[in-house]
């Protein structure tokens, strides 16, 4: 199965449990893509011990089968830079991937 989530908070609590998600569907075989849109570009500055996004993130990261991508004017808004954790897309991106993926989540 192909599954896009769109992050759209910051909420560590939200973020954490999407990533938990994506990576339980990568471990059934399932290819992934994560799509950082508004707030959700912030999603990689807030630390929370009790929900760790970043060991989330370095685990979905090793899957080949898994891509994030952020909305470039959701970046450039926020003045945040291009980074592997948040990597520049656009909207036309996000077009794609929801045409061709057969669920889509809204976190």
């Amino acid at each position: 199965m192909k599954l896009t989530i769109i992050l759209t908070s910051k909420d560590p609590e939200t973020n954490w449990n999407a990533f938990r998600l994506a990576n339980l569907a990568l471990g059934k075989g399932d290819e992934v893509q994560i799509f950082l849109l508004g707030e959700g570009v912030e999603y990689d500055a807030i630390h929370q011990e009790q929900f760790d996004i970043q060991k989330q993130v370095a685990s979905f990261q090793k899957s080949q089968t898994a891509k994030i991508l952020a909305c470039s004017t959701c970046m450039k808004i926020r003045n945040k830079d291009n980074s592997p954790t948040c990597p520049s897309g656009g909207i036309e991106d996000l077009y794609f991937l929801v045409r061709n993926s057969d669920k889509v989540l809204t976190f």
